[in-house]
């Protein structure tokens, strides 16, 4: 067969509220996420004699504790029949972000698996699998936008918001997700932050988790607010966890000079992407 190479992308939150810690241990969540389509992962599936999971990118872990390879697992214990394809992994989203890499892999390696295997299990049974591996995987099973409810796994579309045009920021640290939701119901603002909802076009803007991530990490805070004071920007945001800010611009910003005074006067190792919400 030839090679199956399928999309895996970005997403980012326009809102996320943390309504309070569940009694299963999770959080009880109401966020709205959008696909980011040309900011995104490549799988791809070559068929082998047994499984084999390779990736481009030498930091991520290609055992038994990446989540391509807890999805194939799940796969092959939910059909009875073992995975005889080679996955490759190009890794273009980075991790430790707040963009949803790993769960967009994830989701896309059972999508790839069940549409080499003719459909087998079908969108609602994958639904069920992704849910299980993580509170963000059912997501990208989907297309559009999403509001996402319960732990995140329960999902209902959502009104498409406009095909605003982004600049993302993330250092070269990333933000651990549980760290971050454990220290949400403790944590403090920092006097001077902005975490109020920004209103933009109809589309309400904001992230309870800036709290505990900013009091932790206050470059991230800096960053946030750096943003915000430039003209070309109409709203900033922390994207899920973190460590990526994105912001919203006007319509004549020029995002690649933005990028570069950013790596000027914050961090000249700022990893940067420009682009829009639709493709």
């Amino acid at each position: 067969m030839s090679p199956l190479v399928l999309k895996a992308p970005a997403k980012i939150n326009l809102s996320l509220k943390v309504i309070g810690k569940r009694a299963d241990g999770f959080h009880e969540l109401d966020t709205v996420m959008v696909r980011l389509p040309d900011l995104a992962d490549e799988l791809v599936f070559s068929e082998s004699p047994g499984f084999a999971f390779t990736c481009d990118d030498p930091s991520l872990p290609t055992d038994e504790s990446n989540l391509v390879v807890k999805a194939v697992r799940s796969y092959e214990q939910a059909t009875g029949t073992r995975c005889e394809y080679a996955i490759h992994l190009i890794k273009r989203i980075p991790h430790g972000a707040g963009l949803g890499g790993g769960s967009s892999d994830a989701a896309t390696a059972l999508l790839g698996l069940d549409r080499l295997n003719g459909g087998q299990l079908g969108l609602a049974r994958l639904s069920e699998m992704a849910a299980e591996l993580g509170s963000d995987i059912p997501f990208f099973l989907l297309e559009g936008t999403a509001r996402c409810t319960g732990r995140g796994e329960i999902l209902e579309k959502a009104p498409e918001p406009p095909n605003f045009r982004l600049l993302l920021l993330k250092p070269s640290f990333g933000v651990p997700t549980p760290d971050a939701y454990g220290r949400w119901s403790r944590s403090r603002e920092i006097p001077g932050v902005r975490y109020s909802v920004q209103s933009l076009d109809s589309v309400e803007l904001i992230n309870d988790l800036e709290r505990p991530v900013f009091e932790k990490h206050r470059f991230l805070a800096e960053t946030k607010m750096w943003l915000l004071a430039r003209n070309e920007v109409a709203a900033a945001l922390l994207c899920g966890s973190g460590s990526t800010i994105f912001a919203v611009l006007f319509p004549d910003a020029d995002g690649e000079a933005l990028a570069a005074s950013a790596r000027h006067e914050l961090d000249p190792n700022l990893w940067h992407w420009c682009g829009s919400i639709a493709s």
